[in-house]
């Protein structure tokens, strides 16, 4: 049974797939597994026949290449986990046809209004049929957007066996929006040589380069004593982690201060006793030389904080998380140009651009899977004022038939 995209990303964005990032279990959260089932069951109804979920929550499956010749094997990839930001329990997508332009209330919370104003994108977006949530959810378009143009794509794949294609592995992730999303994918049980991500914004975004990345915990230990008898013995850890932070730069550094190509510092957690605080920072910059520049400055603060108060330490452990993908997709260059020539094809204007964040492209690509990003229209994406244009998703779909196309005939 043939299903329209409206009614195929409803379907997911239903069902509550939230990551959670203080889990040890993977994937973090169970209920992931619930729209990965549906996604194996419904690959299975087109007839993917190798259509699977695992034990760590990924699906994978194959639709079989309709050429006689050897040809590279692409893999088409979307993470099924919504944010941890907002809520994704009970979400109530909401079709908004033929969008006039003016403010959208939302009604289950009319404070909640989507303003032209505020979402300057939604200009472009007159005439076409937007979804939202309700108010009191995310709608979970990031990433399910993205799924369901894969989905709608084998289905017109499926649908139309005389469109060329190699094979094309489909890749379902979950846990990508706490940084795990490819912790455990198998590489050689895909067996492609080249990936694309959907989960870009507007019409007609690629991603070819992102931000390198890493996670920095800094830790405060203190001396702790009774508090009736704490006098000149006391050193209590919290109040030197909020000293510390106070101590940032207030001008630059961080997210808010930063736009463009310009890195930053951020601290995203933090916690502890009187006897030992932390605080947990990412950092990030296109350059990947950088970080430890960052990572440098930042020990400096925690240097300069503790030795105000005698008794105290101070340590910082730094993780990689991920790279600059750029380094790799650069390697290959008709990565971005088969891309960019799909997107030119179906009569959209590439917008280039590099993401101020990371996909599970940027882990793919250095595990030996080169994935840039490509737009699903996926918009305000981790609050309650996201919204997806189904036109934009249709396009998307097109995008993908002509780039299996263009590597088929590589």
């Amino acid at each position: 049974m043939t299903k329209h995209i409206i009614d195929r990303f409803c379907d997911y964005a239903r069902i509550d797939t939230q990551s959670d990032p203080e889990s040890t279990t993977f994937p973090s959260t169970e209920k992931q597994k619930d729209l990965s089932r549906l996604l194996v069951q419904e690959l299975l109804d087109l007839g993917l026949e190798d259509a699977h979920l695992d034990e760590h929550g990924y699906v994978y499956a194959t639709l079989k290449s309709n050429v006689n010749r050897e040809v590279p094997v692409i893999c088409f990839c979307a993470h099924v986990d919504t944010s941890p930001d907002c809520t994704g329990a009970n979400v109530k997508p909401i079709v908004h046809r033929n969008y006039d332009g003016s403010d959208l209330v939302l009604p289950d919370d009319p404070s909640q209004v989507i303003k032209p104003s505020e979402h300057s994108y939604l200009k472009e977006k007159i005439g076409e049929d937007i979804i939202t949530a309700s108010g009191t959810t995310l709608l979970g378009a990031d990433d399910k957007a993205g799924v369901a143009v894969i989905m709608d794509y084998v289905q017109h794949m499926v649908s139309n066996p005389e469109l060329p294609h190699g094979d094309i592995r489909i890749l379902f992730t979950p846990d990508e929006e706490i940084g795990r999303g490819v912790d455990r994918v198998n590489i050689e049980k895909l067996g492609a040589q080249v990936g694309y991500t959907l989960d870009a914004g507007k019409r007609g975004a690629y991603e070819d380069e992102t931000f390198s990345a890493d996670g920095a915990t800094v830790n405060f230990y203190g001396v702790s004593a009774h508090p009736g008898y704490a006098k000149d013995k006391l050193v209590n850890a919290l109040k030197i982690a909020g000293d510390f932070l106070n101590r940032l730069p207030k001008d630059s550094f961080s997210p808010e201060t930063t736009s463009g190509r310009e890195g930053f510092v951020h601290p995203v957690t933090m916690g502890g006793v009187a006897e030992h605080a932390w605080v947990k920072f990412i950092v990030r910059d296109f350059n990947t030389a950088k970080l430890a520049e960052y990572e440098e400055r930042l020990k400096g603060f925690m240097n300069d904080t503790v030795t105000d108060y005698p008794g105290a330490t101070a340590d910082m452990q730094v993780e990689e998380q991920y790279r600059n993908m750029k380094e790799v997709i650069e390697l290959t260059p008709e990565i971005s140009q088969y891309a960019i020539e799909s997107i030119e094809r179906v009569g959209i204007e590439p917008r280039l651009s590099s993401a101020r964040g990371g996909t599970d492209g940027s882990r793919l690509s250095f595990m030996g899977l080169p994935c840039p990003n490509i737009f699903t229209g996926e918009m305000a994406f981790h609050g309650k004022h996201e919204y997806v244009s189904v036109q934009d998703m249709e396009k998307a779909v097109e995008v993908l038939v002509n780039l299996s196309e263009k590597w088929a005939n590589h």
